[in-house]
């Protein structure tokens, strides 16, 4: 038995010998490919974004970002490591020399196992560090590091505006981080020895506190030297009241800025005090530098308040006089607009046949058409299958037939979601379905007999004035899946007939799916079919983030993109996406914020994605700007220089920008400190009717030809009106064309008499007794009345309005169809079928002479004849004969014709009057005696 057992042993020895030998190999490898697989796991993402930026050219922008943030989250490690292991080595110091050892667990006796727990602990401090650190410190080092000068410094301290913009966020970021790394500490050292009363008998516990609270002490000090640099960056004086000064005024500069630098120094007596405390061992010294400094700061903050209201709020504009003046000074400045060009408008009546003929092309470019109904009409009319969708419809303009003409122009895009649900196959999804296709284009100013846009462009294939030769999108507004080319399957590419068309991507600008690239992005987009398909083929390419905004984005998170990007047609007939990006800041001195946070804004940057490709370049358009500068030293493969022209030729002004800039030059134009201070000629945006709502007027382009221009342009433009008040006073508007592009000009009307704002021409428009009766019988028996845009179009030294009326029935199919077209000038408004009869009408009435706003005028009278030239006698539904040369009286007025018209025109000044200064009720009363002098008329 005994040697059964013995071979048992044996036996048992051996087996668990070869089973060593068996896991011993195992084991090692686990421990090299476990930690290969977890941190690979971990680090996908980053490979394959480096892969699919490098697929676009650039790479280096990812490495820059990643390598930054790398440095940053070491740094942040190693500093919350550092300060956290001190902290709790000391805190178990001073727990083993005050505490009886049979009050502290086994495990923190043990050096070994205590300092294991203290470094373990520090570590996760470490990547709480290495996260907070890399993650909101990056881009401020790296501008602080590239920072371009702006060669400007600030009134008051003599600094460069590069100090606030690059350095100051760096100083702050820093002293931030350390204040409140610091108090986090003391808040855990103060709770660790607040166990058995250390904080008084424990001298370790005394010291590790007091140390802990003078760092505080030391960078709260530090962040009181930065407090007198951000006076410049605010209005806030203190935590009670804000000044009428953005930036600085007169109580930070009577109180603040002494105020920061005294706060400044009780911090660090304080710490002196503290150390002193500690050295004596006396507590109650501990908690007088901290009484101090709270009571200095609530006495500062009393001061400023008390400051404020006794000696700023009574002589509030000669105290603040100076600052203001910055505040204008630097706010233009911020905003491009210190050079702006400022001429008068005389706004004067004298539009006649001779004007429109030198004017034509300005003529023929005046929108008619809307560009959100002009979305439902493309939709319904240029989809031809429901997984096709028109997102937008944008404007632009090109030369077609030799003639520079405006346009709508909206992008066909594929919407996948949209198909029956029997055909959202992975493969239909991923490899068929992979493109939209074409662009529709249509006039701005022709219509159909059936109120329907004139098309360019239309159908599919495209087919009009216009060539385009690769109509595929692949790349666009809409929110698109990723999708894999160059497959087994064919892509569909439009429908023709009973049948598909087919279609292969030619491109080389997708992620190639060959080799380790096809199990890695296969990871990443969590698809299985991805890896094991044998639709897929060392030819098939990923075309990932098709979104154009987000691909922008992706490439480059640091620039803000306008919302609003526009695909245009280029030479060769291929198609681009157009993306405004803006470099925008919070720290320019003495300007006001927009949006309550950034104060400098620049277009400095317009981005192009090819819509086939997907290529995306970032063009510099405004190569003088100090942070584009900054970017580009650190970013230097991001930005070209090299823009071709037929890309330059579609550049549009921003209307996002545009808004910004038209919004705080309604405030900062006043030049004169006292009118600036009293707001007194403050200018609003305009307001209008559209559809059944007052809305204000969002900014609009136009194709015009400037007062003193020998040519038309492409203009952005919107109307100004003075606050509370609907008469127009101004407009601004910005040039699109060559060398020109980006010019500001303002057109001021004369402040002595009333030039019609947009919504008092929509209120003449519901007070004319014919027009408004149509729209109200058009607008029943089921169909509803659109009231288009009303445009604002100066010509020469006048102005002129027009608004499209469309229709639409209550069918849910039905189309917005424009039926009417309204034009109004000075007291005349007319609507007419066309923009051209109702133009027409409008100079006959003012050839003939007719009071403006003459109702009723009975359309048989030939509007060749002078008033003085109609027979009184004759009949006013019977036509007039023009040839006639007796001097008669206008037929059917009683008496004298010239005194008659003599009061006509007075009761319509009276009424033109009360409508600039809001009066509707007296308007309507004296509308009322009009209609009562013409009743008499026979």
């Amino acid at each position: 038995m005994g040697r059964e057992e013995d071979f048992h042993a044996k036996l048992n020895r051996k087996q668990k010998e070869n089973l060593k030998k068996f896991l011993t190999p195992i084991k090692w490898l686990a421990i090299i490919i476990i930690p290969i697989i977890v941190i690979g796991l971990l680090s996908l993402s980053w490979i394959t974004e480096y892969i699919w930026m490098g697929s676009l050219g650039f790479e280096q922008v990812f490495t820059t970002v990643l390598f930054s943030r790398a440095a940053l989250g070491g740094v942040g490690f190693v500093l919350y490591f550092v300060v956290a292991y001190i902290t709790l080595y000391w805190i178990h110091k001073s727990y083993i020399h005050f505490l009886n050892h049979s009050m502290i667990p086994k495990i923190l006796l043990n050096k070994k196992s205590a300092y294991t727990i203290v470094f373990s602990i520090s570590i996760v401090f470490g990547l709480i560090g290495t996260s907070m650190v890399q993650g909101i410190g990056w881009e401020p080092t790296l501008k602080a590091l590239n920072y371009e000068t702006f060669g400007q410094t600030d009134p008051y301290f003599n600094l460069d505006i590069s100090f606030y913009i690059f350095l100051l966020p760096f100083l702050e970021l820093i002293v931030n981080l350390l204040l409140g790394l610091t108090i986090f500490m003391t808040v855990i050292v103060a709770l660790a020895y607040s166990v058995f009363n250390m904080y008084r008998e424990s001298r370790l516990a005394q010291l590790h506190l007091g140390i802990s609270i003078s760092l505080i002490g030391v960078f709260l000090a530090a962040n009181h030297l930065l407090d007198p640099y951000n006076t410049l960056l605010t209005n806030q004086v203190n935590v009670f009241q804000t000044s009428v000064v953005h930036g600085l005024s007169y109580t930070d500069d009577v109180i603040n800025i002494p105020k920061a630098y005294i706060l400044a120094g009780v911090a660090i007596i304080g710490v002196i005090m503290l150390i002193v405390a500690l050295i004596k061992g006396n507590l109650i010294w501990m908690a007088i530098p901290i009484a101090l400094y709270v009571t200095v700061a609530l006495a500062g903050q009393l001061v400023s308040a008390a400051v404020q209201n006794y000696v700023v709020s009574p002589n509030e504009f000669h105290r603040e006089q100076p600052y203001l003046q910055h505040n204008l000074d630097y706010t233009l400045e911020a905003y491009d607009l210190d050079d702006i060009s400022t001429e008068q408008h005389p706004g004067n009546q004298s539009l006649d046949a001779d004007m429109i003929e030198r004017n034509q092309l300005t003529i023929d470019n005046v929108r008619i058409n809307d560009s959100r109904p002009i979305l439902d009409v493309y939709n319904q009319l240029q989809t031809f299958r429901n997984y096709y969708q028109f997102n937008d419809v944008d404007i632009d303009r090109y030369h077609i037939d030799g003639e520079y003409q405006q346009v709508f122009i909206g992008a066909r895009e594929l919407n996948t979601s949209d198909l029956p649900d029997q055909a959202r196959t992975w493969v239909n999804e991923n490899l068929r379905y992979t493109h939209g296709y074409g662009v529709t284009m249509s006039h701005v100013n022709e219509l159909t007999e059936q109120g329907q846009p004139e098309y360019i462009l239309q159908d599919l294939p495209p087919e009009g004035d216009i060539e385009v030769t690769r109509p595929q999108i692949y790349f666009g507004e809409e929110h698109s899946n990723n999708v894999i080319v160059n497959t087994e399957v064919d892509e569909f590419d439009y429908p023709t007939g009973d049948e598909n068309m087919s279609y292969r991507f030619s491109a080389d600008s997708g992620v190639s799916l060959s080799g380790v690239n096809r199990i890695l992005f296969a990871l990443d987009e969590g698809s299985f079919r991805m890896l094991v398909s044998d639709q897929l083929n060392e030819e098939s390419q990923l075309l990932a983030t098709r979104n154009i905004m987000d691909r922008v984005e992706r490439i480059a998170p640091f620039l803000t993109y306008d919302q609003d990007p526009y695909i245009f047609v280029r030479e060769d007939g291929s198609l681009a996406w157009m993306i405004d990006a803006y470099l925008r800041e919070g720290n320019y001195p003495y300007s006001e914020a927009y949006d309550g946070e950034h104060n400098y804004i620049r277009n400095s940057v317009k981005v192009m994605v090819d819509a086939y490709t997907g290529e995306v370049d970032f063009f510099v358009v405004e190569d003088d700007d100090p942070l584009l500068q900054t970017y580009e030293n650190i970013f230097p493969d991001l930005f070209t220089y090299d823009i071709p022209e037929d890309v330059k030729a579609h550049f549009r002004y921003p209307v996002d920008l545009f808004t910004i800039q038209a919004d705080m030059y309604g405030t900062y134009h006043m030049s004169n400190l006292e009118v600036f201070y009293n707001r007194e000629d403050a200018w609003e945006f305009a307001t209008e009717r559209y559809f059944e709502h007052d809305i204000t007027m969002d900014p609009y382009y136009i194709t015009m030809q400037l007062p003193g221009s020998d040519f038309e342009e492409f203009v952005l433009m919107t109307p100004y009106t003075p606050r509370n008040r609907q008469n127009m006073i101004a407009w601004i508007g910005a040039r699109n064309d060559g060398d020109n592009y980006g010019d500001l000009m303002v057109y001021e009307f004369p402040k002595q008499r009333n030039v019609y704002g947009p919504q008092q021409i929509e209120n003449r428009i519901n007070q004319d007794s014919r027009i408004s009766q149509e729209l109200n019988l058009w607008s029943q028996g089921g169909s509803s009345v659109i009231r288009g845009n009303l445009l604002t179009i100066p010509i020469e030294d006048t102005m002129m309005y027009v608004e499209p009326i469309y229709i639409e029935s209550s069918n849910a199919t039905s189309l917005p169809e424009v039926k009417q077209v309204i034009v109004a000038y000075g007291d005349y408004i007319v609507m007419e079928a066309t923009f051209e009869e109702s133009l027409e009408r409008i100079l006959d009435l003012i050839e003939a002479g007719v009071p403006g706003n003459m109702p009723d005028v009975d359309d048989d009278i030939d509007m060749d004849d002078e008033i003085g030239d109609i027979d009184e006698d004759a009949d006013i539904d019977e036509d007039i004969d023009v040839e006639e040369d007796t001097e008669t009286e206008l037929p059917g007025i009683p008496g004298d014709a010239e005194d008659t018209l003599n009061e006509l025109s007075t009761l319509f000044n009276d009424y033109q009057n009360a409508l600039s200064r809001g009066d509707w009720e007296g308007a309507g009363q004296i509308m009322n005696e009009i209609e009562e002098l013409l009743g008499t008329i026979e």
